[in-house]
């Protein structure tokens, strides 16, 4: 239907249109964040200068951002003599498009009805309401972790496609460290499968909207708060980011994997790690923050523990379901730089025997907990 179709077209526009302005904010935000952490002025250069006038609008480096893509995009298109042409020419963007499409599962917001947002439309819309989720699928965590895995196809395409060894060493580090901790994402969040008895990321949403032990927000964090951990410390790996960036590691292997890519192409690479900053936040946010609830709130207003409620209209809800789950994946990301210029690099060895032999085994025991907890709690179990 027309309605559908226009409903999901304002989706899509909004889910790229955040994550472009996350991927280029969040640039910013890295440099001026860690001349913070360190007690300098930062990024403060660029500007742009109000035409006939001489005020320059610094905006304290924000316009650093926007320099960096121009750059990219006028820088010279350097093409090596690789194993396979094609191969080294898609790679970027299988690494790209995969972290825009995971986003497609995640809920932004709650349920939106068109009709009373904008009562001259109601007709139009005919009572039609819509899950503020580009794709309501009821398998969208195995997305999630589906499309998550083709960017590690990518990272290995782009290194052995470039005929240089230190990228195909870094293709062979991102493989080996991104599947490693793959898995001890997936074994984290089973522990909230359990708990939700679902795998679609708009009911384990809802399911947090309630309350337990009578008064705590039924939040993911409340339920698994070990498994909240262990996916951000995962997460942060599969992202490739410090303490975990070996497969890039500058002194040793000069930009990794892709250390034969040049302007947009590298550029691409670039904004998807940043792009996957924000998607790490907002699948965290999703999954043990309540997703784009405050504490006792839900599509009507809130309802307080002890039976009191206070309602709000739904132009309201909308707007602070919409803000809500912004503020959180920008205090994530926020959380997520201060990590990467808080602590030193691994050895690589180091790297992959965190994951096996110490996320891994620490996952197996949560999981296996809360498999039994979840048992014993059952009606009728004993």
């Amino acid at each position: 239907m027309t309605q559908d179709l226009l409903v999901h077209a304002v989706f899509i526009a909004y889910a790229v249109l955040m994550l472009v302005t996350f991927g280029t904010v969040l640039t910013w935000v890295e440099r001026k964040q860690a001349a913070v952490m360190s007690d300098r002025i930062g990024a403060n250069r660029a500007y742009i200068r109000i035409p006939y006038t001489q005020i320059k609008l610094v905006w304290l480096g924000l316009f650093h951002g926007i320099a960096d893509g121009i750059k990219m995009l006028v820088k010279e298109d350097f093409k090596p003599r690789t194993y396979d042409t094609y191969a080294y020419a898609v790679a970027p963007w299988v690494v790209f498009t995969p972290v825009l499409l995971v986003f497609g599962v995640v809920p932004f917001g709650g349920l939106l009805d068109p009709g009373r947002l904008f009562p001259t439309l109601a007709d139009w819309f005919g009572g039609r309401t819509y899950p503020m989720q580009i794709a309501k699928l009821d398998a969208g965590l195995l997305i999630v972790f589906a499309f998550s895995g083709l960017t590690i196809i990518g990272s290995m395409l782009a290194g052995w496609a470039s005929a240089n060894k230190f990228s195909l060493l870094g293709g062979l580090r991102a493989g080996s460290q991104m599947i490693s901790y793959e898995l001890v994402m997936g074994l984290t969040v089973l522990g909230l499968i359990l708990i939700f008895g679902t795998v679609d990321l708009d009911a384990m949403v809802r399911q947090q909207s309630g309350v337990t032990l009578g008064f705590l927000p039924a939040w993911g964090v409340i339920y698994q708060p070990f498994a909240a951990l262990l996916f951000l410390t995962a997460a942060i790996a599969e992202n490739k980011r410090i303490p975990f960036d070996l497969p890039e590691a500058e002194s040793e292997l000069i930009a990794g994997y892709y250390t034969e890519y040049s302007a947009m192409k590298m550029g691409l690479f670039m904004f998807a790690e940043f792009i996957e900053i924000a998607i790490v936040g907002a699948l965290f946010t999703t999954l043990f923050l309540g997703g784009y609830n405050l504490p006792y709130m839900n599509d009507q207003g809130f309802s307080w523990p002890g039976g009191g409620t206070w309602a709000l209209s739904h132009g309201a809800v909308v707007v602070t379901q919409v803000v809500v789950f912004l503020v959180k994946v920008l205090l994530l990301c926020s959380f997520q730089i201060l990590i990467r210029w808080t602590l030193p690099r691994f050895r690589y060895d180091q790297v992959l025997a965190f994951a096996w032999k110490f996320l891994l085994p620490l996952a197996l025991a949560n999981l296996t907990l809360t498999a039994v907890l979840v048992w014993l709690l059952q009606p009728g179990s004993r």
